[in-house]
């Protein structure tokens, strides 16, 4: 008995230690040499190898040694092929997963790193351009110096933090509310406990001052120059902003009577306050010479070719604000309504009463939770939410907890068959048919497969269905006049250049389709600099915020403030912001998580070289 307690007791040990070394994977910095981090997975199956079989036994030791003769540069293209037919017969006569799957992940390495294998083979050296960088400045779509804000935030500078944040992104106050933070993704806080909250912290930020109360940078000698700018959301006011800045004059077209694009029309006043929104876009518009258009649409009110002729650069900043229907019949009923154009009815002040009904809602993405917590606001009897696959819950895991506690009910491996419309109310449906599935194999993307179950069809009435299956863009009056276009996209670089175009640009979801605010304004930012470039300037906005000197950490396990939320039982019935707000103790300790990654622990590889 002794025995089997000690060994329990070393399994807990174990799984301890292995939970803190899965952070240390997680965190892994971006930038790093990708055949390192495959030396460290196929060491780690070396380890688990039960030492029974020779493929697995001998031959991942004999993989690791060649790897790490082409990490060391003393590897020739014949080491290459004979560590691919190793893996290969590896990966064909291991008795066990052990073997299998590290020869299998050594042979994906092949093929998605080919660059690096061919540049350590024959310049004995990383890609060009490896280095660490800091994890949260490089997965911020509009690299914003994180953190300079967080150590400005820590020190009371809230101006200061709001302008280091808007030397990058224009929109600080929606950003604090809606972004997805990719920024914490990889915080190297991770190794220590968890990420830093720093959406929560730039929340603070604009909490204690609002942003149009923050004078933005003197805009710079005026040009003359004039750009058209076709979408006041995210992108089109990203651009006009940075544009504005550098001294030329910006015309933005928007076709709804107020400016925000989809942070307005898409968002619910519950995330995102439409009077905050306001803050971010009355700094905008004083940054300098902006002009806007509203309840101007194109096609219709000013034509394609109208805007090629007047203005300098043009610059195409879409939103997806079309709601796709699926295509099947009964999809045009009164009571079906794609979630986009049913979330923008209601930011329209459009009276939908929902009471006593029953909702279903079908899609897993962010648009759709915000579908599904809207319904409920709007006193539906019931939501339910049904995906073919667990895969397809896109949203935020925050969302997704959100829309249960407020009584949203989940289900899925149920995918859709047809609408079967009511026989005494011709014109609405009354029920929804949905196939349960059963789980099967991984496709190349790494997202499971589905197939019908041999359960029969299951019948589900309902008295409203909105379809959260994705938005597109409306590009028709562009493609007519000869902007390249493809399944109803822009086709733009990554530059925001049109290819055959002279001057004209394009940025944001009509280029990638359907994506976040900070995508977007990552697009917009882009453009700006580019247009300018395109005009002949090279102009530099210059954020004369000082940062604090970085201090060293300590490094001592500390929670993470999480940003607390109404209880759902009363939010449920409003659409009053949801947030509670941080306390100034919160802040402070939060900030002081921060490891100062810009100063301490990221840098350039010694000569390309990897690190040994």
């Amino acid at each position: 008995m002794r025995r089997l307690a000690k060994r329990g007791n070393m399994n807990d040990r174990m799984d301890i230690a292995l939970t803190k070394f899965r952070s240390r994977m997680t965190s892994y910095p971006p930038g790093m040499c990708p055949l390192v981090m495959y030396r460290s997975i196929l060491q780690m199956s070396m380890n688990q190898s039960c030492g029974k079989c020779v493929p697995c036994r001998d031959g991942l030791v004999e993989a690791e040694r060649m790897l790490r003769s082409i990490l060391t540069g003393d590897a020739t293209e014949e080491t290459l092929k004979k560590l691919e037919e190793l893996c290969i017969m590896i990966s064909q006569t291991a008795d066990c997963a052990v073997g299998v799957v590290a020869a299998n992940t050594l042979l994906d390495s092949l093929k998605e790193f080919a660059d690096e294998y061919e540049s350590h083979i024959k310049r004995k050296r990383c890609v060009d351009g490896s280095a660490q960088t800091v994890p949260c400045m490089t997965l911020c779509p509009a690299h914003v110096d994180v953190p300079g804000y967080v150590a400005l935030i820590k020190d009371g500078d809230y101006a200061g933090a709001i302008n280091v944040i808007r030397d990058r992104n224009p929109f600080p106050t929606a950003c604090a509310m809606v972004c997805e933070h990719p920024c914490e993704k990889k915080c190297r806080r991770s190794i220590i406990d968890a990420p830093i909250n720093i959406r929560g912290l730039k929340k603070y930020a604009v909490d204690q001052i609002s942003a149009d109360k923050v004078k933005t940078p003197p805009a710079n000698v005026k040009t003359g120059k004039v750009i058209g700018i076709v979408g006041g959301g995210p992108s089109g006011l990203t651009a006009a902003y940075f544009l504005a800045l550098m001294g030329h004059k910006c015309v933005v077209y928007d076709e709804h009577d107020k400016l925000g694009g989809m942070l307005r029309y898409g968002i619910p006043e519950y995330r995102l306050p439409k009077a905050r929104l306001d803050e971010d876009i009355n700094a905008i518009l004083a940054a300098g010479d902006i002009e806007v258009k509203t309840n101007t649409k194109i096609g219709t009110d000013v034509t394609v070719e109208e805007l090629l002729e007047k203005y300098d650069a043009l610059y195409l900043g879409l939103g997806a604000q079309l709601g796709n229907r699926m295509p099947v019949e009964n999809a045009d009923c009164k009571n079906v309504i794609p979630a986009a154009d049913f979330l923008q009815a209601v930011a329209r002040g459009e009276e939908i009463d929902l009471t006593g009904k029953n909702v279903v809602l079908i899609g897993g993405g962010n648009v759709a939770m915000d579908a599904a917590r809207t319904a409920i606001r709007l006193h539906a009897k019931s939501v339910h939410v049904f995906t073919r696959k667990r895969d397809d819950y896109t949203a935020l895991e925050s969302e997704i907890e959100s829309a249960m506690q407020e009584g949203v009910r989940f289900r899925t491996l149920l995918s859709f068959l047809h609408l079967e419309e009511d026989k005494n109310n011709p014109g609405y449906i009354d029920a929804v048919w949905l196939q349960p599935q059963i789980v099967g194999e991984y496709d190349e993307f790494g997202l499971v497969k589905t197939e019908h179950s041999s359960a029969y069809p299951y019948r589900f009435t309902c008295d409203y269905l909105i379809l959260g299956v994705g938005q597109r863009c409306d590009v028709e009056a562009f493609d007519k006049a000869g902007i390249p276009t493809e399944r109803g996209r822009i086709l733009a670089d990554e530059s925001c250049m049109i290819q055959g175009i002279d001057g004209v640009f394009s940025g944001g979801d009509c280029v990638t389709g359907p994506s976040t605010a900070i995508n977007a304004i990552a697009a917009g930012q882009v453009a700006a600099h580019n247009i300018d470039e395109y005009l002949g300037y090279h102009h530099k906005i210059v954020c004369e915020v000082e940062t604090p000197n970085a201090r060293p950490n300590k490094c001592i396990p500390t929670g993470r403030a999480e940003i607390e939320e109404r209880d759902p039982f009363e939010r449920r019935k409003d659409f009053e912001h949801v947030e509670i707000r941080m306390t100034p103790e919160e802040a402070e300790r939060e900030a002081g998580r921060c490891l100062r990654c810009d100063h301490f622990g990221c840098g350039s590889m010694e000569g390309g070289r990897c690190p040994w």
